[in-house]
């Protein structure tokens, strides 16, 4: 090889160094290259070196090989005679072997083939000899300017048997030239609309939007390229999926990662944040509170609605008197207006008398008579859970003194086992039992009387049931 071949070979592999990155046209287009360079024939031919220039046009089977046809024109003297022209002309089929795909910006290649020689030696009998003719070659295409433009730079041994020649010669030409694209699709690896060659994000997902660069678009910042991004507006700063959805963990409509109350109860009202309101303070979030308007301080049922356990209309928590029997007006606190005459008694005097108790002669035991009166007592009595009460009993005056005590005592006992049987809600504890044996003379000798213990509660209680509050 001759030291020009190396120069060019040499250009070649600097070419392809320097040159940008820029990927070409796929498809089968036609390649038409013009090249010109130096020619050095056989020292058997008899023959000067001169120029060499060459032109091809060829046809992309397919990415890996090239069908060419080819001419090489080589403008010479004979070495034998001064001034004698003796020129080769050689034309033929090609079939250049890409080692790279013939769209990359660099293809090395390889070239073989067959043709037909022409040597034309003015002093030379036949002067015009004609005859088949191989070749073999290498080179190397660098993509210049744009997608379509390469530098062409080749090295090819054209094989021919000479006059009176047994032997093929070999006949060197070193060309650089330029090469042309005709046709074809540019290439777009990544299939998103913007040629390899232009494209600065050739891995760009397929389906993904991208800009005039050919890099993908992210509207929202999400991660999720757009034409990707199934919600194309999502917040900045929610959590996604892999579609670019945001993330709900708890469903209350704001997105994992701005939700500060992550742990929300499903269907509860939230604000901005993603944390449940609550408008009545009641415990119940909105939205799960069917009782939303629920006043402050009522005791409340696990839907958000307040209990009413006496069913005056005054909700327990607020309710000052939480045991008002059924069907008593109250006022606003929940406590009966219009109290009867046992407890006016007990509220005005702190003692109240409850006749009508009847006992079976000289014994402790209740008549079935008596039972609807004790049940109204019983009622009566657990309104006031905060007085302390002395239940005593009377006899008439038969009988031994120390024997009617005993049996006043066991009549009292009588009276508040059969009041804590019917009103589970009293307290033994309230209640202090007292005989006081025989009582005066008369029908009501045999009674029952209750004393208010700790009358300094007794204002309270008068307070809690006025009318106006």
């Amino acid at each position: 090889m001759s030291r020009l071949d190396v120069v060019l070979l040499s250009a070649a592999v600097a070419l392809s160094a320097a040159t940008p990155a820029a990927a070409q046209i796929a498809g089968h287009p036609l390649e038409l290259s013009g090249t010109a360079g130096s020619f050095v024939p056989d020292g058997r031919d008899r023959m000067e070196s001169g120029p060499s220039f060459g032109g091809a046009l060829g046809w992309r089977a397919q990415a890996g090989l090239t069908l060419e046809a080819q001419a090489t024109f080589n403008p010479s003297h004979a070495d034998t005679a001064p001034g004698q022209r003796h020129n080769f002309t050689y034309g033929g089929i090609d079939l250049r072997w890409n080692l790279l795909g013939a769209s990359e910006r660099v293809v090395p290649f390889v070239l073989t083939g067959i043709g037909y020689g022409l040597s034309h030696d003015g002093g030379s009998v036949p002067q015009k000899l004609e005859r088949g003719a191989g070749s073999l070659g290498l080179g190397v295409l660098v993509n210049v300017r744009d997608q379509r433009t390469y530098v062409r730079l080749q090295v090819r041994d054209m094989w021919f048997r000479g006059r009176n020649a047994t032997e093929f010669s070999n006949r060197w030409s070193a060309t650089a030239g330029i090469q042309w694209t005709l046709g074809g699709k540019p290439r777009d690896t990544d299939y998103d609309g913007v040629r390899d060659w232009l494209d600065r994000c050739p891995d760009t997902p397929v389906g993904a939007k991208v800009d005039a660069n050919g890099c993908p678009l992210d509207s929202d910042g999400d991660g999720v390229y757009d034409g990707l991004d199934q919600c194309p507006g999502t917040p900045k700063g929610c959590t996604i999926d892999s579609t670019g959805c945001p993330v709900d963990s708890d469903g209350d409509g704001a997105c994992d990662g701005l939700d500060q109350c992550a742990d929300t109860p499903r269907s509860a009202k939230v604000d901005a944040k993603g944390c449940p309101l609550d408008s009545d303070g009641d415990g119940v979030y909105d939205g799960l509170d069917q009782c939303p308007d629920t006043p402050e301080g009522c005791t409340i049922d696990a839907t958000g609605c307040p209990s009413d356990a006496d069913g005056d209309g005054v909700c327990d928590g607020l309710d000052r008197c939480p045991h008002t029997p059924a069907g008593s007006p109250v006022n606003a606190q929940g406590c009966p207006t219009r109290p009867g005459a046992l407890e006016t008694g007990l509220l005005e005097q702190g003692t109240a008398e409850i006749g009508g108790v009847e006992f079976a002669n000289a014994q402790g035991d209740l008549k079935p008579e008596v039972f609807p009166l004790l049940e109204r007592l019983a009622s009566i009595l657990v309104q006031y859970p905060s007085l302390q009460f002395e239940l005593g009993g009377y006899t008439d005056e038969r009988g031994d003194a120390s024997d009617n005590e005993r049996l006043s005592l066991a009549r009292a006992q009588a009276v508040l086992r059969y009041l804590l049987q019917k009103e589970p809600r009293l307290s033994a504890a309230q209640f202090a039992l007292k005989g006081y044996g025989a009582g005066p003379s008369g029908p009501q000798s045999r009674r029952v009387v209750l004393r208010v213990r700790n009358t300094d509660v007794l204002r309270q209680e008068r307070e809690k049931r006025q009318p106006g509050e």
